[in-house]
């Protein structure tokens, strides 16, 4: 009994942060951006959404971490991994790892490409921004298919164990 109120709160604490990250990538990559770059001139609209970026990216990596506190609480309490917590788990670490990755390296530099001026496809620095842009989108969707994943894999591990 213990073991299955553990797996139900870990479980808890891992969903609601991933349902705050994943709805954010929703909301932001397929309403959000689109709008805002097709309703508001350039430069207005590529500064609007840089700021909301990367107030995005704190978000994001805050909900990995309590992502990776979830399943770090599951193995120090010793609850019982079978192989789908362990694919759950490493889908999270990958997630999270791609979410830093975003925010501390990608995200930072297309702010600055944009801060200086840079636009997009034209010259040596909007070929950058343009390779970035293309990167920071890679991202955003490979969080998405890895955070739906280890949705799947909750309600497949909390299934099993009757949860």
């Amino acid at each position: 009994m213990r073991n299955l109120v553990l797996q139900r709160a870990t479980a808890v604490a891992s969903l609601v942060p991933v349902a705050v990250w994943l709805g954010g990538l929703l909301a932001l990559g397929a309403i959000a951006a689109p709008v805002v770059f097709s309703t508001i001139a350039m430069p207005a609209s590529a500064d609007a959404m840089t700021v909301v970026f990367r107030r995005f990216d704190a978000v994001a990596m805050s909900c990995a971490a309590l992502v990776l506190a979830s399943e770090a609480t599951r193995a120090l309490v010793r609850l019982p991994f079978a192989t789908t917590d362990h694919v759950r788990a490493g889908t999270s670490v990958l997630a999270a790892a791609i979410a830093v990755f975003e925010g501390v390296s990608v995200s930072p530099r297309i702010a600055s490409l944009h801060a200086g001026g840079a636009v997009r496809g034209l010259g040596e620095a909007g070929m950058e921004l343009a390779r970035l842009h293309d990167v920071a989108e890679l991202c955003g969707k490979s969080e998405v298919a890895l955070l739906l994943a280890v949705i799947v894999l909750h309600v497949v591990t909390l299934s099993r164990r009757g949860g």
